[in-house]
């Protein structure tokens, strides 16, 4: 699938993508465990964090909250658009750039953290991605991914690609062990994250850098 064909499905998706209620965190209870859940596993002191893929800016949004300077990055122009109107109140303290997530238009070395939630299933190559995502770090810096299995059933009609149907934790941790360092991985099954009991498994990988990774 190419990357036009992938920004078109991504922008008719904009319109209602935060009235699901894990994109949305319209619920106070789901709001709130997510941000506790980005307290835990991001650092305590504020840091340059790079949101890729960051859709309308809900987690951006969190992500200031605690204190952040983030650079969101999305390939959808609607997205970007809700996602800078979302966190216009943050004023300098956030970023939001229209790109290609793959291949993400900002600084390598420049980042204390990079995260992305549930992106993975939407690249043509994701390992390539991640290649570069460790990239962006600078020494010391973290990986922070939220991902999971959505099961075959559910793909529908989202786009064919390498993990169109999520990725399980081993296979991810093996390739995040390989680009960034030994890798974290904590199980995301309460359905508070979710707003409904899910059937198949959702976690957060953490990953701190080992090495300065040489870009591609």
């Amino acid at each position: 699938m190419h990357t036009d064909e992938i920004r078109r499905y991504w922008d008719d998706q904009a319109a209602e993508y935060d009235t699901y209620p894990d994109h949305g965190l319209l619920d106070s209870d789901t709001r709130s465990a997510w941000k506790d859940l980005l307290r835990t596993w991001l650092p305590t002191t504020p840091a340059r964090v790079a949101d890729l893929a960051c859709g309308t800016g809900t987690m951006t949004a969190l992500l200031a909250e605690l204190g952040h300077q983030v650079s969101g990055v999305d390939l959808s122009s609607e997205m970007v658009a809700r996602a800078r109107a979302k966190t216009a109140p943050f004023g300098a303290a956030v970023e939001v750039t229209q790109g290609d997530a793959s291949n993400p238009p900002i600084g390598a070395g420049n980042f204390d953290v990079v995260f992305a939630r549930h992106i993975l299933w939407t690249l043509p190559d994701p390992t390539d991605a991640l290649r570069r995502w460790a990239t962006l770090l600078r020494p010391g810096g973290r990986m922070v991914l939220v991902e999971g299995r959505w099961g075959i059933e559910a793909v529908g009609d989202k786009p064919a690609l390498p993990w169109s149907a999520g990725v399980p934790s081993e296979e991810l941790a093996q390739v995040v062990r390989e680009v960034v360092g030994e890798p974290v991985v904590v199980q995301l099954g309460d359905s508070v994250y979710w707003g409904k009991e899910i059937e198949h498994e959702r976690y957060l990988l953490k990953a701190d850098l080992a090495t300065v990774p040489q870009p591609a």
